[in-house]
């Protein structure tokens, strides 16, 4: 019987994946862009079933987010481990550019940052067997236009030791990016995505005998790519290989998995996994002639399956766990899991979901396509315009939610659109209680948002949105939806807390498989 895993490996906003290897542990690491804290970090014993367990950038001093723009944020990744440290290097484009943290132990603290004198995006970090340390990246460049650039790098200060080189601008193919080199069999492979992460996206490579070039492209190019295909997967790219202890190779990569016709994909570019085979002249190629599906035979990978997340979260600890994100970095005033125990508090500030800036906001991303969200809020609202509820939040111009607010005096529970310059109400009516329990139910097609006075009585639905109008292909961006918990002043601190006694997450479609 051939033993099968499920693409994606990691479901949900999950983008840019880079992974290494130390002894029988696999690191993972993506991209999380306007959200804090920064660069969710995964574990995997077989590369198949990863779990989170942090991020790489936990502290406001590792990164700036202040006013940063829906899509911006931290790109693409790159993790490595050399001499029993790892290290994580990234862009942050809404300020400061190209760095690196590193540290001992990658379920602890990393370093501060250390800022690099390299220009562009993606950064890949690779130390050659001599020691010598290369730093790539994506840059719009000098006169050889938009490609690979490279320059050689002070480990230990961050001090570039070099001039920046132009390495290679790929077959053609719009946006190269995200490179990463490595040294196999005697050569070096120099490995970047083009055509853009959309639906023309592919993965392309080509090699030399020095990590410097000249590099010579594989003729079989590009060694993935979905373009223009039949497929539930999408928009296939921007990967990162990685050798198993018993010698054979696996890429991860993001795709997408879009829904009807024209295409829209909401949930977010997702990772995924396949198998490596080397041709005879050594050239890589991923998948089946550099395809793949959604299920894939493991190989030789030995399936270790982890434990499942609870449905609920109680927010008994005094800590998040890792898969919960703050819109930006949120001030400390504005949330709290002490100040009622067993409850997140959250305390409106004078910002919205509309605001480039850090409103009271504690989301975790949608994973599946059918699944169910709920909260138990307790909110007594004291004055005009404070508002708490659970959102589908894309981004800043596309998001809905259901919440408890304020308005004339009168606290009443709304239902509200907001879908680029286009903003609504679309349904209110008054509710006395201090209690309610908020319900968002979701399908492929849309969601459906419900209240009810206890956890025990069906939910009266309240009014729907669809799915499409928050996917890329209408609301723009990198990123993929996140289900939040939030509050507001609306354009004035609150000073009335909401308490979210729960929070479940229930993934509908895995129970019915």
């Amino acid at each position: 019987m051939t033993v099968t895993y499920r693409n994606p490996v990691i479901s949900g906003f999950h983008p840019d994946p880079s992974v290494c290897r130390d002894g029988e542990d696999y690191y993972l690491v993506t991209s999380s862009f306007e959200y804090f804290p920064g660069v969710p970090l995964f574990h995997s014993k077989d590369l198949v079933h990863w779990e989170q367990i942090g991020h790489c950038l936990t502290r406001k001093e590792q990164l700036h987010l202040d006013e940063a723009r829906s899509s911006a944020g931290i790109f693409a990744p790159t993790i490595r481990v050399h001499n029993g440290t790892f290290y994580m290097i990234t862009t942050n484009v809404s300020g400061g550019g190209n760095f690196y943290v590193h540290t001992r132990d990658p379920r602890g603290e990393w370093s501060d940052p250390i800022f690099i004198d390299q220009p562009g995006i993606d950064p890949d970090l690779f130390v050659d067997e001599d020691g010598a340390v290369y730093v790539s990246s994506a840059w719009s460049g000098n006169e050889n236009g938009p490609g690979i650039y490279q320059s050689r790098l002070d480990l230990a200060t961050g001090k570039r030791l070099s001039e920046v080189k132009f390495l290679w601008s790929g077959t053609g193919g719009q946006y190269p990016e995200a490179p990463h080199i490595y040294c196999i069999g005697g050569w070096y492979y120099l490995m970047m995505a083009e055509g853009g992460t959309e639906y023309g996206h592919m993965e392309t490579i080509a090699r030399s005998s020095s990590p410097q070039g000249p590099f010579e492209s594989c003729p079989s190019n590009p060694i993935l790519t979905h373009r223009s295909m039949l497929n539930p997967i999408h928009a296939t790219g921007h990967a990162d290989l990685v050798q198993t202890p018993d010698g054979s190779w696996w890429s991860v990569f993001l795709g997408i998995r879009p829904v009807g016709y024209p295409n829209c994909h909401h949930l977010g570019r997702e990772t995924f996994l396949a198998p490596v085979s080397w041709s005879e002249e050594g050239w890589p190629v991923i998948g089946v002639n550099g395809m793949v599906s959604e299920t894939m035979p493991a190989g030789s990978l030995e399936l270790q399956p982890v434990g499942e997340q609870p449905v609920r979260e109680e927010f008994e600890s005094n800590t998040f766990a890792p898969h919960w994100n703050f819109l930006r970095v949120a001030y400390p005033e504005s949330w709290s899991l002490t100040e009622q125990t067993g409850a997140l508090t959250l305390r409106g500030n004078a910002y919205t979901l509309n605001d480039l800036d850090a409103p009271a906001f504690v989301g975790r991303r949608q994973q599946h396509f059918e699944c169910r969200a709920a909260v138990h809020l307790t909110f007594a609202p004291q004055k005009d315009g404070e508002e708490a509820g659970l959102a589908v939040y894309m981004n800043d111009r596309f998001h809905y939610e259901i919440a408890v607010m304020r308005i004339m005096g009168k606290r009443k529970l709304i239902f509200r659109r907001r879908l680029g310059s286009l903003w609504k109400v679309e349904n209110e009516l008054p509710w006395s209680s201090d209690t309610v329990v908020l319900t968002i139910k979701a399908d492929k097609w849309q969601y459906n948002f419900g209240f009810s006075g206890d956890e025990k009585a069906e939910p009266v639905w309240f009014g729907a949105g669809e799915c499409a109008m928050l996917a890329t292909e209408v609301a723009g961006g990198f990123t993929g939806v996140l289900l939040a918990m939030y509050a507001t002043g609306n354009g004035v601190q609150s000073g009335t807390p909401a308490y979210f006694d729960w929070f479940d997450y229930e993934a509908m479609e895995e129970m019915q498989a």
